[in-house]
């Protein structure tokens, strides 16, 4: 290691200072539900009005235009929140992208709302606390700290932070690749993966799919064989998709909707599933295998079956780029006396989407906590200022040139 610059260290240094818990306070104390479009827009101002104190030009943009299939079977528009975008010096030698999410999972009326001390000034409870209130707390913690620095008239960077992260990222998906486009690098702030600080590496691809069967209505009693029961065949094609699953592949057939009165066999079904292919290769299997399944299915229970969905999300692989940027966070976590590694994951984020525009991504770049998603969430608050520094120190050495 050859240690810290003078400029370095002032930037490092300054990350101490920040006000991160106040912010990771006020933020995470509205509720912010990919679902709930008021939580959202004030959770937005909110961030807006922090942000502002980073130069470049801010924008609250309108979700791209995004359907969903019904109980049903009808398409219907669905809403989304606005999306935060900054972009700061376009005309820099180095670009860089950073993203994150101001949704959670806990919608309005979910029990888990406030903001409470598990263990008194060292781990804080509450929704969204470390997914990922806190991360947008780092970020701009880091930000702020390489702005003071000379190494700034050098770096350009994009910033997008999304609404519906939480929900796949329907309404954000084609602002986050626009914002990679040009990109050196991306660092995304979802929580590390383990408690410890351990990073995702590579990451599954997923999809999301609702299968409209179509039947026919019939009494169940008088001529229940002139029917065609949708609600029959959806459960046959979850169950044969549930059985297309083996070690590339993960399928899990969530939910039928459809159904009505015992005394009529019904003519309308939708099911949910997703499915997480490891690879590409596994990707285009799966592909493969939901339009030789929806085929036979229809055949077998003479049903038409619409398909409505994709894969949302690519299969993250770690690549060569990807490894060196990987290995620069490694080593600046060195410098600081953390100890930084990184493991595969079965879940997803936009680090996907950010990989499969070519560039390298390390997305948990956010603060060490745990039981994401649930009632028992938690930050560890020392971590706040320990991974500003390492991003910090990681932004200021990709602005000299360093990695990759």
């Amino acid at each position: 290691m050859r240690g810290l610059s003078a400029i370095e260290r002032e930037a490092v240094e300054r990350c101490g200072d920040a006000p991160m818990l106040d912010q990771v306070n006020r933020w995470a104390s509205v509720n912010s539900g990919s679902r709930n479009l008021d939580g959202l827009a004030r959770v937005a101002t909110l961030l807006a009005d922090d942000f502002a104190a980073l130069p470049g030009a801010l924008h609250l943009l309108d979700p791209a235009p995004v359907e969903g299939m019904a109980a049903d079977g009808s398409l219907n528009p669905m809403a989304h929140g606005r999306n935060l975008h900054l972009a700061v010096r376009p005309e820099a030698p180095v670009q860089l992208l950073f993203t994150g999410h101001m949704d959670t999972v806990f919608g309005a009326d979910h029990p888990f709302q406030g903001v409470f001390w598990r263990e008194q000034d060292r781990v804080l409870g509450g929704p969204g606390v470390a997914d990922m209130k806190g991360g947008l707390a780092v970020l701009l913690a880091a930000l702020q700290a390489v702005e003071a620095t000379p190494l700034a008239a050098r770096l350009g960077y994009e910033l997008v932070i999304n609404s519906d992260e939480e929900v796949g990222s329907p309404g954000s998906a084609a602002l986050i690749a626009r914002a990679a486009r040009g990109k050196r690098a991306a660092l995304t702030y979802e929580p590390s993966a383990l408690p410890d600080g351990t990073l995702a590496g590579a990451r599954p691809g997923s999809g999301n799919f609702s299968l409209y069967v179509e039947g026919r209505s019939a009494h169940a009693g008088r001529n229940p064989e002139e029917g065609r029961n949708a609600l029959l065949a959806a459960a046959d094609l979850a169950l044969r998709l549930g059985n297309a699953k083996d070690q590339g592949l993960k399928v899990n057939p969530a939910r039928i909707d459809g159904g009505g009165p015992n005394n009529v066999v019904p003519d309308k079904a939708v099911l949910r599933v997703n499915l997480r292919p490891r690879t590409p290769q596994d990707q285009a299997r799966a592909e493969a295998a939901i339009g030789r399944i929806v085929t036979e299915v229809a055949a077998a229970h003479e049903v038409r079956i619409h398909v409505h969905g994709g894969f949302g999300r690519p299969p993250k692989p770690i690549d060569g780029k990807a490894g060196k940027l990987f290995a620069l966070v490694r080593d600046c976590g060195t410098e600081l006396g953390q100890d930084i590694g990184w493991r595969d994951s079965g879940g997803v984020c936009d680090g996907n989407n950010i990989a499969a525009c070519g560039v390298p991504v390390v997305d948990t770049m956010g603060v060490r906590g745990g039981a994401i998603h649930s009632e028992e969430e938690y930050l560890i608050v020392a971590s706040l200022a320990e991974r500003a520094r390492l991003s910090a120190l990681v932004i200021a050495r990709l602005g000299d040139g360093e990695g990759l």
